[in-house]
Parts: C-alpha cells; sequence; structure tokens
C-alpha cells in the first residue's frame, strides 16, 4: 500500500512538471510521460479537485492551476526575506553605507530589510514606511522590467502631481523616459530627488519567473555619497541584486 502511495506521489510530480512546458490533453500527458491514459486521466482529476491544475472546458487542455502558484508565491516570498538578509548585510559592508530591500506594496513601495552603520548621520529610518515610486531610486527599480501596461496603471494610479523635488521626473511622460534609460542602465539613481541632501541608488532583483520581485538599494546623504563615490556604490549594488535573484533561480 506504501509502495503505491509513493507511486501516485511520483506520477502527479510528473504531471505537474509535464504541464510546466504548456496546457496538455490527457492522451498528450500520457504520451510525455509513457503512462497509461487512465492513470494520468485519475491523477488529473485529483490534482484539478484540489486547485492545481485546472481543465479548459473549450479545448479540454490541463494546465497548471491557481492553487500551485499560490504556494510557489509564498514559497518565493520566503525565500526572498530568507535570502537576502545576508546580501544586505554585505552591502552595507561594501558601500559603508546603509542598505535596504524593498518591495512593491500597492501604489508605492515599502522596505523590509534594513542594514545600517554606524555613522552619525543617518537617513530616515525606512523600514514599514511607504516611498514613491516615481521619485525615489528603489521605487523605480520596482518599474524596471514589469510590463508596460502594469507601470501605466501604477502611473495613473498616483494622486495629482508628481511627488519630488525639482530634480525629479514630475509628469508620467517624464518617468517614463527616466526609466526606459534606467532599465538599459540595470540600475536606478536618484539624486536629491526625493528630498534635498538624499542620494539613492538602486536595482531590481527577480524571481525565477524573471519578474522583479524586489528592489535592493543603499542611501546616504550626498556629502557621503558624491558622484566620484556613487560609480562604486552602483556597482555594488548591481552585484548584489544580480547575486540576489541567481539564488532566488533568475534566468
Amino acid at each position: 500500500m506504501a509502495t503505491d502511495g509513493l507511486s501516485s506521489v511520483q506520477r502527479a510530480l510528473d504531471v505537474l512538471r509535464a504541464l510546466g512546458s504548456g496546457p496538455l490533453r490527457v492522451q498528450s500527458v500520457a504520451e510525455a510521460l509513457g503512462k497509461e491514459k487512465t492513470q494520468v486521466s485519475r491523477t488529473l482529476k485529483v490534482l484539478a479537485e484540489n486547485g492545481f491544475v485546472e481543465r479548459d472546458p473549450d479545448t479540454l487542455e490541463y494546465r497548471l492551476g491557481w492553487q500551485l502558484f499560490a504556494l510557489a508565491g509564498a514559497a518565493s516570498d520566503s525565500r526572498l526575506l530568507r535570502q537576502a538578509a545576508p546580501v544586505v548585510r554585505g552591502l552595507m559592508r561594501a558601500t559603508g553605507e546603509a542598505a535596504y530591500l524593498t518591495v512593491l506594496n500597492g501604489g508605492a513601495a515599502v522596505t523590509v530589510l534594513a542594514e545600517r552603520p554606524g555613522h552619525t548621520l543617518q537617513p530616515h529610518e525606512w523600514i514599514g514606511r511607504l516611498s514613491p515610486l516615481t521619485c525615489t531610486s528603489s521605487g523605480r527599480a520596482l518599474l524596471i522590467g514589469r510590463p508596460e501596461d502594469e507601470v501605466e496603471a501604477l502611473l495613473a494610479a498616483q494622486p495629482g502631481r508628481l511627488p519630488g523635488t525639482e530634480r525629479a521626473p514630475r509628469s508620467p511622460e517624464a518617468v517614463r523616459e527616466r526609466l526606459r534609460a534606467e532599465e538599459r542602465a540595470g540600475c536606478s539613481v536618484a539624486v536629491e530627488e526625493l528630498e534635498p541632501g538624499l542620494v539613492a541608488v538602486a536595482a531590481p532583483v527577480r524571481d525565477f519567473r524573471g519578474t522583479t520581485v524586489a528592489a535592493l538599494n543603499v542611501s546616504a546623504p550626498v556629502v557621503r555619497l558624491p558622484p566620484d563615490h556613487l560609480e562604486h556604490a552602483t556597482a555594488a549594488v548591481v552585484d548584489a541584486a544580480a547575486r540576489l535573484s541567481h539564488a532566488l533561480g533568475a534566468p
């Protein structure tokens, strides 16, 4: 009986892997696995009843279901925080400045991890605070690589005149232009855009789907991060984001 149970579990895993390449009908799944159609059909039925696969009523093809993506999303969030902690700490040590991990929260960015050195003069405490997407390095880094319609929806949801100083992009078109340049560069730099005297650089973090799920950034008073020091900080941030993305399985 135990062996039969293990065989059923293995068959279910094989079916899910087969559907990972795209929607398939029962016969195609059976052929791909070299299994009997009746066995595969029973397995698909159980998976569908539990939300792990879905059947298109028109094409009769099965595809991966909402339950599987929900589990993957929960695992991805947990793994992000677990993998990010040492990377954020290492970024702080490499630059000597405060380092942060930021994620998208509705129409704003929110910082979920921070590591700060012992400088007397520090940027504001950002943990748990919402910050604008358009005039912060982390906010724009979170937009890099996102579908155009999603970016448009986020920009359209910004109330009234866009926030920031005169150095920040103050219109949706100006934000789009800045994003195009920053996507080519692979990072976002904000020099006194959110407030005078504050400079920050951020890079997007991607998951196993290639989706931007977070941003790593360093921020400091401009007196400690002038233009001649910014290049080193930028390289450190981009490298840290690449390492964290790799740890999350980014292609």
